[in-house]
């Protein structure tokens, strides 16, 4: 036993049971218990991926956002995403954040999961290297990443309560295996679920003991989902060691009941009470009143804010996918521009993260159009169409359209009130979306929230106001009453409850420039959350009108930029998506736009998959993902040729939905089967391919096999070409031990570029049910023009291995492997054979 454990067991002895029981659970929604006596300092949790939001939903908290995660996953470039992984680390200490919610490791299962941005790729080889990449990165600061959600937790349909029924071999091959790669890489706390996986809810799962606890060796915290802990004695006899939000009902008195009634054993608390205890230790909240430098982070030196946004604008470059570019047309010369036209409504209001608890507040966003405008400044005249609108909910009051009636300064007033109206709090705040006040809610005894300002419309006509918020719910104008309804909920989701609620919006008539006293209240309940915002939408023009618009303006430039993508009612935590299309009529106006202007740039603004049934028709397409806060500068040094696309897809797209192996996330009578096994992603693109019988396309057509995909998984063009030239490969590779692939390619290009060289392993004859190929491992190159470069790419062993049920190990099928070398999982040119012993 080391020196710390015994030390951690000498504070634990010192606690009586019930300050033992009351470390299990929470203090408060973020915050962990203390425990002065014993020298346990309370932690602060927040959640991410893309940033560090902090304790409290607060606009005025600014932090750092980054690229999604699916960006991450496509630079396929884990030392940037190391050094990402530490500008979270210097912004979780600036707040005085010890635990970081993320990364999430579930994997792409469907293109239609809600949650697609938040998660890294299909492939769990590529989740797990990137994901390890964030983890080091993030605690080199001395905070704790947070593997999450252990396990299978791959959809939001029904989440809180699915049980995703996987075989042995797959969870261990496909689902455990990025998290297997967490724990090697050092996390230090892993988060629970809250579906079930095979009969058991995540939070009293087996899984939890073994494999992560035992045969992987972890020796961190596993800390449940927000709400997972729903037991008492199942969930204490299980490795669950802490439970948030606090206090949790299930582990307080209960808790106590079970040990002193014999139920749960006070040495199972005890050693929950060790990985607290241990995590304390590791991010400086142990025998210190202030934050202290744990020892692990003594070297840490956070980047400055300019270092940090300059980062965050070239990963935009290195995470875009350059999809389609016929005849060169990117990057766009800016010298033979004299204008240009930026249309769609993702241009000029950026989407720049998904919905959902991964929301932060950025400072300052660049949009497409302000990073073009800056790009093409004194060089070429730039319009701005919006050519359509998508978006359904709401816009909340800010400081440009709002005052605070009190002071009279930018932003509302919110007031918290008693069940008589009596003020108990107030405060100015500058968006009118209110998730939570500023100071502690419980404390607070308030029975109404109200939101209120003096609004100022920049343009007259009929605006649409609104209330958001669940339960009794009023908007008024000078006095006059819009809406007094009373709002059921329509979910008990706790991020439909607390994050974006159902809303009313009424018509109001507006001068230009006459302000408009506006106040929204709602009654409050344990049932319905704190949110609740004070919205105003502007008059818009009929579609029609909006698309021809955009089209005029398309017409009469030198070139066109069209920036479409989808909404936080598409792509949010909460809830799958209904279809892969894009919402509204984007898909028309790109159409429209393309057939007046033959320099039509598309550029693709979504966290996941998406449909583009005019790829064909439009001569260059950029994937940008939601790129986070410099996403318009970022995306204009891709544009006019700063710096290279080198972005390659993490997961594969398909042209139409009907193609798409694996869509359905929906349990049949709350039973999500994985029946399709091994086969995810590209894997089972290849697999519909190869076991699909050639089908009548129609009565008299010919046989046809089912489409590929519309992009491989591993796709990406960039700004020059690569020629593959050679593979070499050891005859012989030893059970158990790595081997290293050596690729030959060429810069056949006339620019430098990087190039993301990938390595298949397949196996035609087989005992076992494999995939077609699987990606064994990759590396990045740069090379000059006509450069030959022979690039290394190390294949682990389990690359080879398989998960023997029987034997209850890893093993190896003795025989011939096909080594495959190329740019995609579709495109792998080159190709050798190793035998195994």
């Amino acid at each position: 036993m080391s020196d710390l454990s015994i030390q951690f067991d000498q504070r634990i002895a010192a606690l009586t049971l019930d300050q033992k029981i009351r470390l299990l659970s929470g203090a408060s929604v973020f915050r962990t218990a203390a425990e002065p006596a014993a020298g346990l300092h309370a932690m602060i949790a927040s959640d991410g991926p893309i940033g560090v939001r902090g304790e409290r939903w607060d606009e005025r908290d600014t932090a750092l956002a980054l690229p999604s995660a699916t960006a991450m996953a496509a630079t396929w470039d884990e030392e940037l995403v190391q050094r990402l992984g530490q500008v979270l680390a210097g912004e979780a200490r600036r707040k005085g954040v010890h635990l970081l919610l993320a990364p999430t490791l579930n994997l792409h299962r469907s293109p239609a999961g809600g949650r697609h941005f938040e998660c890294f790729s299909e492939d769990p080889l590529l989740t797990g290297r990137i994901g390890a990449a964030y983890i080091r990165g993030v605690q080199s600061g001395g905070v704790s990443a947070t593997a999450k959600h252990y396990v299978a937790n791959d959809s939001e349909t029904e989440r809180l309560t699915l049980d995703a029924r996987v075989d042995e071999r797959t969870l261990r091959e496909v689902y455990l295996a990025p998290f297997e790669a967490a724990v090697a890489a050092g996390v230090w706390t892993v988060m629970s679920a809250y579906n079930s996986v095979n009969g058991t809810t995540m939070s009293e799962s087996p899984l939890l003991a073994e494999p992560l606890k035992g045969e992987w060796g972890f020796d961190g915290l596993v800390i449940s989902d927000w709400g997972a802990v729903r037991s008492t004695v199942d969930s204490a006899l299980a490795s669950q060691d802490l439970a948030m939000p606090g206090p949790n009902a299930h582990w307080g008195e209960p808790l106590l009941a079970a040990v002193r009634d014999g139920l749960v054993p006070e040495s199972a608390i005890d050693e929950k009470l060790r990985r607290i205890f241990r995590l304390a230790q590791r991010v400086g909240a142990l025998d210190t009143a202030d934050r202290a430098t744990p020892e692990n982070a003594r070297d840490f030196d956070p980047l400055s804010a300019s270092e940090a946004r300059a980062l965050l604008r070239d990963a935009v470059a290195r995470s875009s996918v350059l999809l389609r570019n016929e005849e060169n047309l990117l990057p766009l010369d800016r010298a033979d521009l004299r204008s240009v036209a930026v249309i769609g409504p993702n241009a000029a209001t950026a989407r720049i993260q998904g919905g959902g608890s991964a929301s932060v507040f950025p400072a300052t966003t660049v949009t497409p159009l302000d990073g073009i405008r800056a790009a093409l400044a004194d060089i070429a005249k730039v319009e701005y169409a919006a050519g359509v609108h998508v978006s359904v909910r709401p816009t909340p009051l800010t400081p440009q359209n709002s005052v605070d009636p009190l002071t009279g300064e930018p932003g509302v007033r919110v007031r918290y009130l008693d069940a008589d109206g009596a003020e108990v709090h107030s405060e100015r705040r500058l968006s009118g979306r209110i998730l939570e006040p500023s100071v502690d809610s419980a404390s607070l005894e308030a029975e109404f929230v109200e939101v209120s300002a003096r609004f100022l419309p920049d343009v007259g006509g009929t605006w649409k106001v609104g209330v958001v918020g669940l339960g009794e719910v009023s908007l008024s104008t000078d006095g006059r009453v819009l809406i007094d309804e009373l709002v059921q909920p329509e979910s008990d989701d706790p991020t439909y409850v607390h994050v974006s609620p159902s809303f009313r919006q009424a018509a109001l008539h507006t001068r230009p420039g006459i302000p408009v006293e506006l106040v929204a209240r709602r009654r409050l309940s344990p049932t319905t959350g704190l949110a609740v915002a004070l919205t105003a939408d502007p008059p818009r023009r009929d579609s029609e009108d909006e698309l021809a618009a955009a089209v005029a303006l398309a017409k009469s430039a030198d070139a066109a930029i069209v920036v479409v993508g989808t909404t936080d009612e598409i792509e949010s935590e909460g809830f799958d998506r209904a279809e892969l299309g894009l919402p509204g009529r984007q898909d028309e106006l790109v159409a429209a736009v393309t057939a007046v202007n033959p320099r039509t740039v598309v550029l693709v603004n979504s966290g996941g998959p998406v449909l583009l049934p005019w790829l064909e028709d439009v001569p260059a397409v950029l994937l940008t993902w939601f790129p986070g806060q410099e996403a318009g500068a970022g995306i204009a040094d891709v544009l006019f040729g700063a710096a290279e696309p080198t972005g390659r897809l993490p997961t594969t797209w398909g042209a139409a939905a009907a193609d798409v192996p694996i869509l359905d996330t929906a349990p049949v009578k709350g039973v999500l089967d994985y029946d399709e096994g091994l086969h995810i992603g590209y894997r089972a693109w290849l697999r519909s391919q190869r076991l699909q019988r050639p089908q009548r396309s129609d009565g008299q057509g010919a046989d046809r096999l089912p489409a590929p995909p519309l992009f491989w998984f591993g796709h990406g063009l960039g700004y020059t070409t690569w020629r593959y030239e050679g593979v070499r490969v050891p005859r012989k590779v030893e059970h158990g031990q790595p081997f290293t692939v050596h690729v030959t390619v060429r810069n056949s290009g006339h620019r430098t570029g990087r190039e993301v060289v990938q390595v298949y392993l397949s196996r035609t004859e087989s005992a076992l049910d494999r995939p077609a190929r699987w990606l064994a491992g990759y590396a990045l190159v740069e090379a000059q023009p006509g450069e030959e470069v022979t690039v290394p790419v190390a294949v682990q062993p389990r690359a080879l291995q398989h998960w023997s049920v029987s034997a209850g190990c890893w093993s190896t099928e003795p025989g011939e492997f096909t080594v495959l070398a190329g740019n995609s999982a579709g495109s792998l040119p080159l190709a050798a054979t190793i035998a195994v012993d």
